[in-house]
């Protein structure tokens, strides 16, 4: 069985994309950024903040798909300047410390506006 969730946002139908998917046990979330639910961008140059705010977003769609953090098997971050490596780190430690996921960062050159510094997509299996 498959369910996909929406944010509403308008891009989910020009791109052809699901907000999150769940297939069985595995919600597979897509790249989230830092915008709010007016598109605002959370955190201007604050890495940290955004990758706090992003993992926070994630949380609640993994919520309205039956899962918790504690399901996130991979991470995987997408950031457009890796020697900040230690803002997104720390924010994502306070979440996945103890969870401890398969994970991966990656610079990148840019993302889908130039206030982004981080983009994050997760692979949760629920038990």
């Amino acid at each position: 069985m498959r369910k996909n969730y929406s944010s509403g946002a308008k891009w989910e139908d020009i791109v052809g994309y699901s907000r999150a998917v769940k297939i069985g046990n595995v919600i597979e979330v897509s790249g989230t950024v830092a915008s709010d639910e007016e598109g605002n961008t959370v955190g201007i140059n604050d890495a940290y903040l955004q990758t706090k705010f992003i993992i926070q977003k994630i949380q609640k769609v993994l919520e309205e798909g039956g899962a918790t953090l504690n399901n996130v098997a991979r991470t995987r971050m997408f950031v457009t300047d890796i020697s900040r490596w230690k803002e997104y780190g720390k924010a994502h430690g306070e979440f996945f410390k103890d969870i401890k996921p398969c994970t991966s960062m990656i610079e990148v050159k840019s993302l889908i506006g130039a206030e982004y510094l981080i983009e994050i997509e997760v692979t949760a299996i629920i038990d």
